[in-house]
């Protein structure tokens, strides 16, 4: 891919151009900033400028984004993951846990609900608690594959339980 940063070609889809998982923090990074920006001025939706300041680290102008447009679609569980993302990011990692917890009530045994697991692996991984992000990560895989999601998805879900996994033997 031209443009990527060097070293990251192998990194996880972010969900975004531009945008890739890093195998090391389990967090998106912008990996190609013109593509992120190409991107980003052809995109409408506002979850998309919203999901980037996230990436970028501005969880006050993300939060301020994100207030107006769940005024705006309030039902929107994208919308309601960036919440939990926007804790995330502000390192308020049990508040984090804790909304993904009550999404993944509502999501269990729909489609979503390995979208809300691995997102609630990355919020455990970042806060520290590995022997939960294996379980989050491992349940997300395991439901990713029996829907035979995108190999993208499965790749993402696979990476991010191998670091789990690793991080927690080296933590033992």
């Amino acid at each position: 891919m031209n443009g990527l940063r060097a070293g990251t070609s192998e990194w996880p889809d972010g969900g975004f151009p531009g945008i890739r998982i890093n195998p090391v923090s389990l967090l998106p990074e912008i990996v190609n900033e013109e593509a992120c920006a190409v991107a980003l001025s052809a995109s409408a939706d506002p979850a998309d400028l919203i999901f980037v300041r996230l990436v970028e680290g501005h969880a006050g102008e993300a939060a301020e984004l994100l207030a107006e447009a769940r005024y705006r679609d309030p039902d929107s569980l994208r919308l309601r993951i960036f919440e939990a993302d926007v804790l995330r990011v502000s390192n308020r990692f049990d508040r984090a846990v804790d909304l993904f917890r009550q999404l993944l009530a509502e999501t269990r045994g729909t489609p979503d609900e390995a979208v809300i697991r691995q997102q609630l692996g990355r919020s455990y991984f970042a806060g520290g608690n590995f022997a939960a992000a294996v379980e989050s990560f491992a349940r997300a895989l395991d439901l990713r594959v029996a829907s035979s999601a995108d190999a993208a998805l499965i790749y993402a879900s696979t990476v991010a339980l191998q670091r789990a996994r690793d991080v927690l033997d080296l933590a033992s």
